[in-house]
């Protein structure tokens, strides 16, 4: 059986009446057009409480989450949920699979690079997914984005917001940080120790997450192409 489960991620199926219309309105990314894609669920002010994928099943949405953060981003959902006829339930059934190349699948929507995902009954567990994520500068669940405002979780440069699908909840902070470009601080993957920046530290991959002003920003960050250009020369690997 091929090795491809992320075992660390969850479905979260929602059914019902205008399940699309529903999810549109809080979620940062369309969900009306093609899927899947890469959102996030904010708090008012702007700030990341839940990121994940979209897919659809039909008339159902599927979200790719965090396992750990599953039955809170179901409560969640719930609080807006109100009195419409829609189900909101983890589905055990259906397992997130990724494989760093290879045809079967589609193109994580956030980074080509960072490879295909398909969704399908479960199998043995991937290899190297998070190494392979953090090498590309991705960051990506709760320990690694949770209260950060969300431009400054890279999300307008991996495709994680959409500023002109309408409201979602803290659309209004986000949009005006875009607006008057004020990303004044940026996640960033760097090589060994963060230092007191540090917001997640993987000793066995010899990788750190912090999240620094961009003008301060350690030489040790991983600035691949698609985050050099966000930073605007300011760090030396981003070039000039």
């Amino acid at each position: 059986m091929p090795a491809t489960t992320l075992t660390d991620r969850a479905i979260v199926r929602l059914s019902g009446e205008d399940v699309r219309g529903f999810v549109n309105g809080l979620v940062t990314q369309d969900v009306a057009g093609p899927l899947p894609v890469w959102a996030g669920l904010l708090t008012p002010q702007g700030k990341c409480l839940f990121d994940f994928l979209i897919w659809d099943d039909g008339d159902d949405l599927l979200v790719d989450c965090e396992a750990d953060a599953a039955e809170d981003l179901i409560k969640r959902l719930s609080i807006y949920r109100l009195r419409r006829p829609i189900r909101i339930d983890r589905d055990d059934k259906v397992a997130i699979h990724w494989a760093k190349d290879g045809e079967q699948g589609v193109a994580d929507p956030r980074l080509p690079e960072l490879g295909n995902r398909w969704l399908g009954p479960a199998s043995d567990p991937a290899i190297g997914w998070r190494e392979h994520r953090l090498r590309l500068g991705v960051c990506e669940g709760r320990a690694e984005l949770g209260d950060l405002l969300w431009l400054e979780c890279n999300a307008a440069e991996l495709n994680g917001v959409s500023f002109t699908k309408g409201c979602f909840v803290g659309q209004e902070n986000t949009a005006r940080m875009n607006w008057r470009s004020k990303v004044n601080r940026r996640l960033v993957v760097v090589e060994g120790d963060g230092g007191d920046r540090t917001r997640v530290a993987y000793p066995e991959l010899g990788l750190s997450v912090v999240h620094a002003r961009v003008d301060a920003i350690p030489e040790a960050g991983i600035i691949p192409a698609w985050l050099a250009g966000a930073l605007g020369g300011v760090h030396p690997a981003a070039g000039g």
